[in-house]
C-alpha cells in the first residue's frame, strides 16, 4: 500500500511538471515578438515624450520592438479598459500617469478596478507648481491668496484637465482659506498658452512651465511636491505653507493582472536598465523631467497610498461621483 501511494504521488508530481513546462518555456523565451505599448494620454505632453523615449531605450534590453499607440480617451481610462481585457502575456502594456488608476475609478464608473493591474515600475515623478506671468503684481503665493480673498472669483487658473492633482491642490487651498477662484481646464495642447497670452491669472500644473520661468516670462510662486524642487530651491511647497496637499503623481508602466511574475520581472529589469541608460538620462534632463525609479512592489505601495489619500480628499472636498 505504501509503495502504491508513493507511486501515485510521483505520477501526480510528474504530470504537474509536464503541465508547467510550456509555461516555464514561454516565460524564459519572452519576448519573441513585438510588444504593444499604449500611452494613456494624448501626444505631445511630458508623459508621451518620456514614455516614447523610455520604450525606445528598453527595446535594446528586451530584444524586440515596442509598437506604440496613444489613447488618452476618458482621462486614460479607455486605455486601461482595453488593457483589463487583454491577454496577460506581457505583449500588452500601458504607460501613463497615475490618474487613470487612482482618481478615475473613484470618480466615475469604469469597467476596471485598481486591483486589475500590476505595476511594472515607476520611472518619473513630475514636478509641479503654480506660475504667474512675470509682469503680474503677485510676487508670492500669499499675495495671490490675499487678492483672491478680496476679489472672489476673479482669480482664474489653467489646469490640464478637471480634478487632476493640480486642480485638487488648488481646491484644497481654496477650502482651507475660504476663498473662491476659478479653474479653466485645458485638456489638450500646451496648457501654458492661456497664461502666456494673458487670458488667465495663473497656471497650476506639471513643470512644462519651466521653459517660460527660466527666460523670465513666468514667475514660480509655489511648488506642490513633498520636497522643494532642486532647480528652484528658494520656492516653498504648499505643504511648507501649511496646506494639506502633496502631489503624489507618478509616471508608470502597467500590465494586466495575471501576467506571469517572470514576465513582469523581465519587463521591470529592462525598463530599469533603460532609466539608467545615458541616452534616456540625457533626454530627460533636456526635457526637464525628473527620473524617479520604483520597482513593481514599491510602485504598488505608492499607488495604494495615493489611492487612499484621494479617497479622503473626495470626502473632504465634497467631490460628487459622476453618474
Amino acid at each position: 500500500m505504501m509503495i502504491g501511494w508513493k507511486m501515485r504521488r510521483m505520477v501526480i508530481l510528474f504530470a504537474f511538471l509536464l503541465l508547467l513546462v510550456p509555461t516555464l518555456s514561454f516565460t524564459q523565451e519572452y519576448p519573441t515578438k513585438p510588444i504593444n505599448l499604449t500611452i494613456a494620454i494624448s501626444t505631445g505632453g511630458t508623459v508621451d515624450i518620456s514614455s516614447r523615449m523610455l520604450a525606445k531605450v528598453a527595446e535594446k534590453f528586451l530584444g524586440q520592438p515596442i509598437v506604440i499607440t496613444n489613447n488618452g480617451g476618458g482621462a486614460g481610462s479607455v486605455a486601461y479598459s482595453i488593457l483589463a481585457k487583454a491577454n496577460p502575456d506581457g505583449y500588452h502594456i500601458v504607460s501613463s500617469p497615475h490618474t487613470p488608476l487612482v482618481e478615475v475609478p473613484q470618480l466615475r464608473t469604469v469597467p476596471y478596478k485598481f486591483e486589475d493591474f500590476v505595476p511594472v515600475m515607476q520611472y518619473a515623478e513630475p514636478e509641479s507648481g503654480l506660475v504667474v506671468r512675470v509682469d503680474s503684481p503677485f510676487k508670492t503665493f500669499k499675495d495671490l491668496i490675499e487678492y483672491a480673498r478680496k476679489n472672489p472669483g476673479k482669480v482664474t487658473y489653467t489646469v490640464s484637465g478637471t480634478l487632476t492633482p493640480h486642480h485638487l491642490g488648488m481646491m484644497q487651498v481654496a477650502k482651507q482659506e475660504g476663498i473662491e477662484w476659478t479653474a479653466v481646464p485645458v485638456p489638450g495642447g500646451d496648457p501654458n498658452m492661456p497664461l502666456l497670452g494673458g487670458h488667465v491669472t495663473a497656471f497650476s500644473g506639471a513643470s512644462s512651465w519651466k521653459r517660460y520661468v527660466d527666460p523670465g516670462q513666468f514667475r514660480l510662486l509655489v511648488t506642490q511636491g513633498e520636497k522643494r524642487m532642486k532647480s528652484f530651491p528658494d520656492t516653498p511647497t504648499l505643504k511648507e505653507l501649511g496646506y494639506d496637499f502633496v502631489n503624489l503623481s507618478i509616471y508608470l508602466v502597467s500590465v494586466p493582472k495575471g501576467t506571469p511574475t517572470p514576465i513582469v520581472k523581465k519587463l521591470e529589469d529592462a525598463y530599469k536598465r533603460a532609466t539608467e541608460d545615458q541616452e534616456f538620462i540625457a533626454y530627460m534632463k533636456k526635457a526637464e523631467i525628473e527620473i524617479a525609479y520604483r520597482n513593481s512592489e514599491d510602485t504598488k505601495k505608492h499607488l495604494q497610498e495615493a489611492h487612499d489619500r484621494f479617497a479622503k480628499m473626495i470626502v473632504d472636498l465634497k467631490i460628487p461621483r459622476e453618474k
